[in-house]
């Protein structure tokens, strides 16, 4: 196809901007229609994209209206009655889900995939950060702003590698062609899309398969996986205490992570995380291997993992002081949660934590509805909000009430609007922390403005 312009039909997600930043990188026209205005679809704007923001045929510019020179890129989140979407369909023009173009733009370099229930976007964020700093290089498609770089992409004109977020929504990371591949949890979640676990595990089963031969599989030691890799496809286990990769020597304190990296050849001593939470050990030991394996060095692996400074929304610290700490997480599965929750009263043993939670979909919190009790639990206090619907209708009888029912530590029920009046009003708040993937990220900047109000 002589492509001159891109359509992005949810152009603000995270995904689908670092596909937008990359066209507009070539020289493409890019635009597209989102539901809302975010910071990330204000900065698509500034760097070249054409954004509108209501579901209007009449707002798609006429450079896009042609069904030769117009690939229209969507995600498997848009409703099905959406106009501009049955536009595109009914005249013919070429749609392809995200990972379907993120395949065929990474099919002719080789692909390092970090996939998993949790864990992907921080993994494949360090792997991209190690390599960057690195003598390999690589160009990256994040699924977070990583903090070093404030952006989702990477791009090298040297490198053969691409590192790559692989999304099993929707089975989207089945476009891919991993060179090497990274699991890093496979407990079941999207249940809407595949109805049953043994489902999910088949999909992460068709994923191993996907790896090229030469290539590799690095997965979680004792993970429910029984991979299905083609012929000379290496498969390594890691964790924090067993497999191929793992840490000894572990030292906590003063705010600092340490420990040696134990390889199936070498032992590299003296790891130092730059962002210091214990669930980086795990994570930054599955980033490490793959980085190992394709020849990075042992002073580039101390290197990357001290300079990594996060992604936004994976265990952002907003507010550090003596009186009061605020950090923020993207968690939103039960189990993320869970770790989340436990690395923060690691870090504070002997502060009250108060946790935010808004759910992420209705069909999530009906499968889940037990499990979200049992992790929110840990708190010290829990504030919890609505349930944020994304793509998805309500369901009778799904509300945030089903889970605050099983919550067995002193909690609050609050509508999102109403949230800010209420911790102006509280007076015991010492470490907060707020978790979920919807929409509470716009709250963020108030919210930390108020408390640091709260300590003057």
């Amino acid at each position: 196809m002589d492509i001159q312009s891109i359509y992005f039909i949810g152009i603000g997600g995270i995904g689908m901007s670092n596909l937008a930043r990359y066209f507009i990188s070539k020289g493409k026209k890019v635009a597209g229609y989102d539901r809302t205005e975010t910071l990330l679809t204000q900065n698509l704007t500034a760097e070249g994209a054409e954004i509108h923001y209501t579901d209007d045929i009449k707002l798609i510019p006429d450079y896009c209206k042609d069904c030769v020179t117009t690939l229209v890129v969507y995600t498997p989140a848009v409703p099905s009655d959406n106009e501009e979407a049955r536009f595109f369909r009914e005249n013919n023009f070429t749609m392809q889900k995200r990972a379907q173009v993120l395949g065929t733009i990474t099919q002719s370099s080789k692909a390092l995939c970090c996939a998993g229930t949790h864990g992907k976007t921080t993994t494949s964020s360090m792997l991209a950060h190690i390599l960057k700093q690195s003598h390999i290089d690589c160009n990256a498609f994040l699924g977070g702003i990583l903090k070093n770089y404030n952006s989702n992409l990477m791009l090298s004109d040297k490198s053969e590698y691409t590192v790559i977020e692989a999304d099993e929504y929707d089975r989207s990371f089945h476009w891919l062609h991993p060179h090497m591949a990274l699991i890093t949890s496979v407990d079941p979640d999207h249940l809407d899309i595949y109805g049953t676990e043994e489902e999910y595990l088949k999909s992460f089963e068709h994923f191993t398969s996907l790896i090229q031969p030469g290539g590799a599989l690095v997965m979680k030691h004792n993970i429910k996986l029984a991979p299905k890799t083609k012929e000379h496809v290496q498969i390594y286990t890691y964790s924090i205490n067993n497999g191929d990769f793992h840490a000894q020597n572990i030292k906590i304190g003063n705010g600092e992570i340490r420990f040696d990296f134990v390889t199936p050849k070498e032992t590299i001593h003296n790891i130092e995380l730059g962002v210091p939470i214990k669930i980086n050990i795990e994570n930054g030991i599955g980033s490490m291997a793959l980085a190992w394996l394709i020849g990075a060095t042992a002073d580039e692996l101390r290197h990357g993992m001290k300079t990594f400074q996060g992604a936004k929304r994976r265990f952002d610290f907003h507010l550090k002081t003596d009186k009061i700490v605020m950090i923020d997480d993207y968690a939103h599965h039960p189990q993320e949660l869970a770790a989340s929750i436990t690395s923060v009263k690691e870090l504070y043993p002997d502060r009250k934590i108060t946790g935010i939670f808004q759910p992420h979909l209705y069909t999530r919190t009906r499968d889940f509805a037990s499990e979200f009790a049992k992790s929110l639990s840990l708190l010290d206090e829990l504030i919890l909000l609505d349930i944020y619907p994304a793509r998805e209708k309500p369901i009778e009888g799904i509300t945030s009430q089903i889970i605050l029912d099983n919550v067995t530590c002193p909690k609050t029920l609050c509508h999102k609007e109403d949230l800010l009046s209420l911790l102006e009003k509280k007076e015991d708040i010492d470490v907060l922390l707020t978790i979920g993937a919807g929409d509470i990220d716009q709250l963020l900047e108030p919210i930390q403005k108020l408390l640091k109000n709260k300590t003057l």
